[in-house]
């Protein structure tokens, strides 16, 4: 099984960008060495948003109205920021491909927005603009094309869903009475733009935190029916919960997160699925620290990349142990269905991963 996941890594190493790596990436018995190839996008918002379409093409989103794309890898990058969004912080973005893209702004009340572009960025129609002021919308993924959700933090004690048919469109609220009651305080982190992931046509999955457990919401109806099954990831606290998810199917699925504050501990900072979310179990060897992104590495059945401000881990046993290979601040992380594999955070850093 070692030899094997081993192999199917280094086969991968052929579509990843070649950079150099840190010494401090070494290899493993378990698994090659990794790096990150930083990318120059020449701006200073924090990146939050990322939605890779291959090893060429990648949009990010921020601060500051930001929306940035490339088209030749990272070499250049495009600021293709809607128009008069300088106040709004597009803390998701989900891409099709280099021309269509759906953006999320966060915030209370219409700061909440969705904007979707159909010509590569060069004009933007708001398609969603919240109007409910006790809304706080977090988090957008897409099962396809047409079909996506959005997710807001509880409104009448029950997470909020939005959903579209038409690729973003348009947008309605779907009913809340499929969704269970949120504890006390339970709220999406709008940190990486994972709290809301899907997998394959139907099944979607949302992470809680800030109340007294840290909770996984799972629907297998495109989000108009949820269970939900809690965690052992650190919760309990307004700071703490589960910050990302990543399922690599219906069934296999991580969560990260922890204690975001500088400083503060974040034991069982990672868990595990195997039965699509009904249970999770805590990581034998979890993340040193609290990890706010996470994504299965395409072309090796067990292994998966988590990022956070203070550093990279990765795991080559399907979540159980991780290791850290990388110390540089990231906010999140997605892989390209050709096997490229990015991350972007603060100060207007991406980069690309490296296998050697």
């Amino acid at each position: 099984m070692r030899l094997r996941i081993v192999v199917s890594v280094l086969s991968a190493a052929a579509v990843l960008a070649a950079a150099p790596v840190p010494a401090s990436a070494r290899a493993g018995d378990d698994g090659p060495r990794l790096g990150w190839d930083l990318k120059q996008t020449g701006v200073g918002a924090r990146l939050r948003g990322l939605s890779p379409v291959s090893r060429d093409v990648a949009w990010v989103s921020g601060s500051e109205g930001t929306v940035l794309r490339t088209v030749d890898g990272g070499r250049t990058w495009q600021d293709v920021s809607p128009p008069s969004t300088d106040a709004l912080q597009f803390r998701d973005i989900e891409a099709f491909d280099a021309r269509r893209a759906v953006a999320l702004s966060i915030g209370e009340g219409t700061d909440s927005r969705v904007y979707r572009t159909e010509d590569g960025g060069r004009t933007w129609a708001e398609t969603f603009r919240n109007d409910e002021p006790r809304a706080f919308y977090d988090c957008l993924a897409f099962f396809d094309t047409r079909h996506g959700l959005a997710m807001s933090d509880p409104v009448d004690g029950r997470f909020r869903v939005l959903a579209t048919d038409d690729g973003g469109r348009s947008w309605r609220v779907l009913p809340a009475d499929g969704m269970p009651e949120a504890l006390p305080g339970e709220a999406g982190f709008a940190a990486s733009g994972q709290c809301l992931v899907t997998a394959g046509g139907r099944d979607a999955w949302l992470a809680g935190g800030g109340g007294e457990r840290a909770r996984v919401f799972h629907s297998r109806d495109r989000g108009r029916t949820w269970t939900v099954a809690d965690t052992p990831v650190p919760a309990g606290d307004p700071a703490r919960g589960v910050f990302g998810l990543a399922f690599r199917d219906r069934h296999r699925g991580l969560a990260v997160g922890g204690d975001y504050r500088p400083g503060q501990p974040s034991p069982s900072a990672a868990a595990i699925t195997g039965d699509g979310g009904a249970t999770w179990r805590a990581a034998a060897v979890p993340p040193p620290a609290y990890r706010s992104g996470v994504a299965w590495l395409p072309y090796a059945p067990a292994a998966a990349v988590a990022v956070g401000p203070s550093g990279s881990d990765v795991t080559w046993t399907g979540g159980r142990t991780w290791r850290t290979f990388d110390a540089g601040s990231f906010d999140t992380v997605a892989c390209a269905r050709d096997g490229a594999c990015w991350a972007a955070g603060e100060q207007g850093r991406v980069a690309r991963l490296r296998l050697a």
